[in-house]
């Protein structure tokens, strides 16, 4: 799928455009036309193949012929005449979170900067905050971004290779001779961030698989080729990552899964206990002296130590192993056990969807139940909702519920924490929404005691259900802002509110650990898209997944609960906090 490629081709001619000073009309439909692309889960090419361009969101003739441009050719003329304009290492600054076009151009213009290095050292000279409109503040969060930026070029977003490793996989199971394959690494236990793309397979033909995966389009490079691994690296939007295929024997399927699936720390956990029993395990098999007792499948490689089959979420040395060894392990919540989605956007704030489309979308996903949240009112960047409108909103979902019996909407709101701490919308207002999640978008760099405290208070009120993306963090873009976690934790446990696994995946917020931690002062988790296009909606996945590593059960998860079951949860938690 070329649609990272498209949109990381747009994103950058609006950076550059706005470094120019160009119309802002221009640059934000450039904008929006690589949000809408990059949120696409089907692929760029085919629709322009359908001639379904135009069908897009913001995408006119003109932005449609320059997709068809990028498609055609791997770059825009545009583009490329942009990057003669401006020099070249302006757009690696912008890929340093917290550095935008402005600051970028005010930066090279007053000490002609040229790398990463020549600006993390005018920064901590403290030459940066002298410039106007800078500040301290701002050179500190051009040194946290430095520091991001390094971290990122390491890993990846899940949700930007998962889809490439898949389609991958999908291709060598219908055009090459495989028996079994499945994706392993980082990717199968679903951790947050991923380094490489590793891939099992068994097959009686490899020479013909190998051939298969060195002819891949998405391969830009052949690393290694041989029968029984080759790695190579393969276009993930602009740039590339590493990818390895094994083929391994049949009778050690099971063994080879479990070791490249990892983690290492849990591996090793599962060497010691091996050897405690007279046993070795590696890639290989189970083995007794010579003999080899087991290797097939995953489940007889745990069984022969003593374990029952451990998921691959929860295998990262956290515990695992001793509540396998007592038989207290949980069962966790199962994909397909949710069945609503707790935040999405419409066009009544800033989704592309309209209600009737969310609908749509939420039955062919198989869920009961879609919280449409929108903005409030004060968040006009967003184009946050007007009392006004939010009740015609509300008119309108009831209509709809009226003639739906496959899925219901519920009235919802994404309701901003003012500075102070306050609600975006008063009490008259806030009691006639059905699911009110209170958000912090603003004031990020208030401090530590100012942001808990806004977040509490709006725990404590007795008219918010839960509060969104708890710590405010974008991966590999924006830190978390400074909150102490555990005192939030406190009070949700104590008044019962729902706190957010956000699953869009730049957010993934609350992430596994502070999930879990939730989920064991038993208080309620709630996953949201917070799609803000229609396909976004796919990434319900992600929020289960990090649900599972946070080792939550059905129970845990409000999404597993029938609409009528919710709808009584939400008024239920309203009546005993009167």
């Amino acid at each position: 799928m070329k649609n990272k490629e498209v949109a990381e081709i747009f994103n950058k001619v609006a950076a550059l455009l706005e470094i120019k000073g160009d119309n802002p009309y221009r640059i934000r439909a450039y904008q929006r036309a690589a949000q809408v692309i990059e949120a696409l889960t089907t692929d760029v090419e085919e629709l322009a193949k359908q001639g379904k361009l135009e069908r897009l969101p913001g995408i006119g003739p003109d932005l449609a012929s320059k997709i068809k441009e990028i498609l055609r050719t791997g770059t825009l003329s545009l583009y490329e005449e942009l990057k003669k304009e401006i020099p070249p290492v302006l757009l690696t600054f912008l890929e340093i979170p917290g550095l935008g076009p402005k600051k970028v151009k005010a930066i090279y213009e007053k000490f002609g900067i040229t790398s990463i290095e020549e600006l993390e050292k005018a920064c901590k000279e403290h030459k940066i905050a002298k410039l106007p409109g800078f500040g301290w503040k701002t050179e500190e969060n051009i040194l946290k971004g430095i520091k991001l930026f390094r971290e990122k070029i390491g890993r990846r977003p899940l949700g930007e290779i998962l889809p490439l490793a898949e389609k991958i996989t999908e291709i060598l199971k219908k055009e090459s001779p495989v028996e079994n394959i499945s994706i392993a690494g980082s990717i199968r236990r679903r951790r947050e961030t991923v380094k490489d793309i590793d891939v099992l397979i068994t097959s009686t033909e490899p020479e013909k698989v190998m051939k298969k995966v060195v002819e891949l389009p998405l391969v830009e490079e052949i690393i290694a080729f041989g029968e029984t691994k080759t790695s190579v690296r393969v276009k993930a939007g602009q740039s590339t990552i590493q990818m390895d295929i094994r083929v391994v024997e049949p009778d050690s399927w099971g063994a080879a899964l479990a070791y490249f699936t990892g983690s290492k720390a849990h591996n090793i956990r599962v060497r010691e206990l091996a050897l405690e029993k007279g046993l070795k395990i590696n890639e290989y098999g189970v083995f007794k002296g010579e003999t080899k007792i087991a290797g097939k499948t995953e489940k007889e490689v745990y069984a022969s130590i003593g374990l029952p089959f451990i998921p691959p979420e929860l295998r990262e040395d956290r515990g695992e192993i001793e509540a396998a060894l007592q038989g207290k392990l949980p069962k966790l919540v199962e994909y397909n056990e949710i069945i609503g989605d707790g935040h999405v956007h419409s066009k009544y704030s800033d989704g592309t969807a309209s209600l009737e489309e969310i609908m749509e979308k939420a039955e062919k996903l198989g869920l009961s139940w879609v919280a449409v949240c929108d903005h409030s009112q004060s968040l006009k960047v967003a184009g946050g909702v007007p009392v006004e409108d939010l009740f015609k909103k509300k008119r309108r979902i009831e209509e709809l519920n009226k003639r739906s019996s496959k899925v219901k909407l519920i009235f919802g709101a994404e309701v901003d924490i003012l500075s102070d701490g306050t609600l975006d919308y008063p009490d008259e207002v806030l009691k006639e929404i059905d699911f009110v999640i209170a958000a912090i978008h603003t004031g990020f760099q208030q401090s530590e005691e100012q942001i808990t405290n806004r977040i509490i208070s709006a725990l404590k009120h007795p008219l918010v259900h839960a509060v969104a993306h708890p710590t405010g963090r974008v991966i590999g873009e924006r830190d978390p802002y400074a909150v102490n976690l555990s005192k939030i934790l406190e009070v949700a446990a104590q008044y019962g509110k729902a706190l957010e696994i956000n699953a869009y995946y730049k957010r993934l917020d609350l992430n596994d650990v502070n999930a879990r931690a939730a989920k064991e002062k038993g208080i309620p988790l709630i996953i949201g898209t917070d799609a803000h296009f229609i396909d976004q909606m796919e990434y319900i996945h992600l929020g289960t997944a990090v649900a599972r590593r946070a080792w939550c059960e059905k129970k845990d998860i409000l999404n597993t609960l029938s609409y009528e079951e919710f709808m009584n949860w939400l008024k239920k938690l309203r009546a005993n906090s009167r």
